[in-house]
């Protein structure tokens, strides 16, 4: 207890006391780092996991993976993945290690999502990738990012179901991933910092709202025709923003050719071996890099999967 020669410190309120008066908003990008109100403007910082011995698995239908996959392949591709963003300007995070992997914790993507003002964690729908979040945590955190949220109760959610569409409004998709006791969690965040989030369904037999669109400028958003939920595709354009079908989804779906990330303005990095799509999104007026995902995406996931974005040059 104090006695009375100390009630006027600074400690104690007294003369010295300093009072802080800067917002949690107004700390990021002095005292915090990291966020994101948008798909398209300049990537700064992404988190990546690079695979282990822990995706060489013996049933790989368990592991939800599609085919069995070749290490030395596999961490060839993710090193040039890395290495593509580094040529881009791209700041590379790295998930600290852990005593007993599982084969999906290179899929950074589910791991987390970035708001303006810090991330959510995920907390992954299957058993199989239960905890892959708590190495992520610690990854935030090492890098001074701010950890908004942390989902509870029977909420579960993955990243990748949550996409921008501007600074104040995002969407989240409802379905095998990502479930209501999390929307509702995650939409008291959002009214809490000034974001309107809207909740369309999946369909059945999809995995993540990333899977079924993506963003690659201001007013340019790429869909898949027919498994796009009709709600997402009417907000995009009442966004103002121009949706565009993919022309071939058989060769989409064999090589995960919408499974990219926007580096900045109209450019994308995208997996290699899809050159109608490529060219279709050249035609768009779309910068595309390429980086090899044709080992990689056997285990159901590629580029914007394995990309845990961390942040963007905000508006």
């Amino acid at each position: 207890m104090a006695d009375a020669s100390s009630f006027n410190s600074a400690a104690y309120g007294g003369s010295g006391w300093s009072q802080r008066t800067a917002r949690h908003d107004q700390e990021v990008g002095s005292l915090w780092r990291g966020g994101i109100d948008s798909e398209w403007r300049q990537l700064r910082t992404v988190l990546l996991c690079r695979p282990g011995s822990e995706i060489a698995v013996n049933d790989f239908n368990a592991a939800q993976q599609l085919e069995a996959l070749d290490l030395a392949r596999a961490q060839d591709e993710h090193d040039q993945l890395s290495e593509a963003y580094r040529n881009a300007g791209v700041e590379v995070l790295t998930t600290p290690a852990v005593e007993a992997p599982t084969p999906n914790r290179m899929f950074c993507a589910d791991l987390f999502v970035m708001t303006p003002q810090g991330a959510i964690l995920a907390r992954p729908a299957s058993t199989v990738r239960a905890g892959e979040e708590v190495a992520t945590a610690q990854a935030l955190a090492a890098a001074r990012v701010p950890l908004l949220r942390t989902l509870t109760g029977s909420a579960t959610f993955e990243g990748a179901d949550l996409i921008w569409l501007d600074a104040g409004n995002a969407i989240i998709g409802r379905g095998l991933r990502t479930n209501q006791a999390a929307i509702e969690q995650i939409q008291q965040l959002c009214r809490d910092i000034g974001i309107n989030l809207t909740a369309v369904d999946m369909p059945y037999g999809t995995m993540h709202l990333m899977g079924m669109m993506r963003i690659a400028d201001r007013d340019l958003a790429i869909a898949w025709p027919r498994r796009t939920p009709h709600a997402a595709v009417t907000l995009l354009r009442d966004k103002g923003f121009r949706v565009e079908f993919l022309p071939d989804v058989d060769a989409a779906q064999a090589n995960r050719a919408l499974n990219f990330v926007t580096l900045g303005p109209g450019k994308i990095l995208m997996p290699g071996g899809n050159d109608l799509t490529r060219n279709w999104y050249e035609d768009l007026g779309i910068e595309v890099i390429e980086t090899p995902m044709f080992e990689l995406r056997k285990a159901a996931g590629a580029v914007g999967c394995l990309t845990g974005v961390v942040e963007r040059d905000m508006g």
